[in-house]
């Protein structure tokens, strides 16, 4: 087990338990719970720890929990917030997968991959300040990747009294960047990590292999007949806005943050192509219509792919943590797409347009760069799975000579939703064992051969199911 041991972060769990009655001040020395206490009592046990609401699921144990964290890592004493998360309990003999989505946490039972691989228990944490998980007052200032990162080893140093067996990280797209962040500010906490479509933004200004990969991804034909649609709607502008204005007012949409209906408009028009790859495949090509097409048609395949509802203020205010972050961290793509000419009068919008003004914003460029270098270096235990016609896989982490035990893979064909269940079959063989080594419970057969490695828990439709928002060109 790879163990945090060093006294700073010792005393920073220990001094980050205080709430404001002092009331998990002993979060750190809590007497371990007996065998026999039911798991909700071991769990609510935990000081800071409460609960929301348990929901029956067949074979497991779900709760939706609320834990009391600072919400400032650095300066514990300053005030907490309630961070929802949600456990999905197996059995504490069972090793367990710390899940992120990087964003809000889905409070119905799911399990991710690895967790049906390994057959064990899963802990899915609410990303700081996205709602409710969100101080008041709000110092954005504090939604950083490193605040983050605490959250997930404060929680994880609370529930590995109870859950003794292997841990592994795990999320996809800004969940896999979370999972990598967590490792590289605490790589001490987890038995491994399995980080799926992760964005590497490394340089915020050189956005190149965006450009590249979508001059080849797919097929010509393909590629020809979405870049058509995008024009179209350029040129179209003023009979779609107007659709737009009255799709608008039916929904009570507004435009103060980006600020013009305009400028929402076209930001949805610019993440057509790119938003088709990230969720639809190849074979989704013919669905596309043609240039000559209506306008209600061409209306209808712009709002099934991007959304029209995306950059309204409405659709904004869910996700305004990921854009502070890629406006002050993480950084965001910008593509050239020279088969619209002078058709565009904004080209790419920054984060900081979809962010309100009374939020300020400094980029680090430094953060990504930081990641990027310790992964190549330093990664143990760590796999990296993308899709080959995923947009964000167009800058991916890579492994260094000096990484150990690590991999990136690429599922062919694959989109946004790329896994380990997609992957040519070797790998997928491969993957499969490392995950079940990583998680201490590979059997015989596996470790004598690799090729032999299956998931231990059945299939669940239900309980596998992955629930895919359709997403801003922006997120990850």
């Amino acid at each position: 087990m790879r163990k945090t041991l060093g006294w700073l972060l010792s005393l920073v769990v220990l001094i980050g338990t205080m709430g404001a009655a002092g009331s998990t001040a002993h979060a750190a020395t809590a007497a371990e719970p007996t065998a026999a206490a039911d798991i909700k009592d071991q769990i609510l046990g935990i000081p800071g720890m409460s609960l929301i609401e348990e929901k029956p699921y067949p074979g497991y144990r779900f709760f939706v929990l609320n834990y009391e964290q600072p919400v400032d890592h650095r300066q514990p004493w300053k005030g907490t917030f309630k961070q929802r998360l949600t456990l999905l309990h197996k059995d504490v003999s069972r090793p367990s997968v710390f899940f992120t989505s990087g964003y809000n946490v889905n409070t119905n039972p799911r399990r991710s991959e690895p967790t049906t691989i390994i057959d064990g228990n899963q802990v899915s944490m609410e990303y700081r300040f996205f709602t409710p998980s969100r101080p008041d007052p709000a110092n954005w200032a504090n939604l950083d990747i490193w605040q983050a990162a605490s959250d997930q080893h404060r929680i994880f140093t609370a529930l590995k009294k109870i859950y003794k067996k292997n841990w592994l990280a795990t999320g996809g797209s800004k969940g896999g960047m979370t999972a990598t962040y967590y490792e590289r500010f605490y790589p001490r906490d987890m038995d491994g990590v399995v980080a799926y479509v992760a964005p590497n933004d490394v340089a915020d200004k050189e956005d190149s292999a965006y450009d590249r990969f979508f001059a080849k991804v797919g097929t010509k034909e393909c590629r020809d007949r979405l870049n058509a649609v995008q024009r179209e709607a350029l040129v179209r502008r003023e009979p779609l806005e107007a659709k737009y204005a009255a799709a608008a007012a039916e929904n009570g949409w507004t435009f103060t943050t980006v600020g013009s209906l305009d400028k929402a408009y076209e930001a949805v028009v610019l993440d057509y192509v790119w938003a088709f790859w990230q969720y639809s495949l190849l074979a989704d090509c013919a669905s596309i219509p043609a240039a000559t097409a209506t306008d209600q048609e061409i209306w209808d395949s712009i709002d099934a792919i991007s959304g029209f509802s995306a950059y309204a203020d409405q659709g904004l205010q869910t996700y305004t943590p990921y854009y502070y972050q890629a406006g002050t961290q993480l950084g965001s793509p910008d593509i050239k797409q020279p088969h619209l000419g002078n058709l565009s009068r904004y080209g790419y919008q920054p984060p900081r347009n979809f962010v309100p003004r009374d939020i300020p914003m400094t980029f680090q460029p430094g953060a990504m760069a930081d990641i990027d270098r310790w992964v190549r270096d330093n990664a143990n235990q760590m796999l990296f799975v993308y899709g080959q016609n995923d947009p964000w896989g167009a800058e991916p982490f890579r492994i260094g000579y000096t990484a150990r035990d690590s991999y990136v893979m690429t599922a062919p064909g694959a989109n946004h939703g790329a896994n380990v269940a997609k992957l040519l079959d070797g790998e997928k063989a491969l993957a499969t064992a490392k995950i079940l080594q990583w998680a201490g419970v590979a059997p015989a057969a596996t470790l004598a051969d690799t090729g032999r490695a299956a998931p231990l828990a059945a299939p669940d439709a239900e309980l596998d199911r992955r629930d895919l928002d359709r997403e801003p060109q922006l997120r990850p």
